[in-house]
């Protein structure tokens, strides 16, 4: 590939990862969205960390069963009490860190 092919490229790659974020984003700026609509919105990056976070703390992947004593799930139980009683970032991910380094040195 030559150079203005990467530029072509890189644009192009640009364009499709700006585009549907902004397009939205520009729409509905001066818009009044109906309340069940926000209230529904709200829940969507609980959702998507559920998501994300369910298959590592439950799941075997080699074996793809349930798996409810592993380490991450035993790490992150303390380590969810702790970010609910403090509600710092910093000290919980500081916890986290430090009973999965532990865990890791008994489990």
């Amino acid at each position: 590939m030559t150079f203005p092919d990467y530029l072509v490229l890189f644009g192009g790659m640009g364009l499709v990862t700006y585009l549907p974020r902004a397009l939205p984003l520009l729409y509905l700026a001066h818009r009044k969205m109906p309340q069940w609509l926000i209230d529904w919105l709200d829940l969507i990056p609980v959702a998507i960390l559920s998501a994300l976070l369910a298959p590592t703390l439950l799941a075997d992947t080699a074996a793809r069963t349930f798996q409810f004593g592993k380490l991450e799930l035993l790490v992150a139980i303390p380590t969810l009490l702790f970010a609910l009683k403090t509600r710092s970032l910093g000290g919980t991910v500081l916890v986290g860190m430090l009973l999965y380094w532990l865990g890791g040195m008994v489990y």
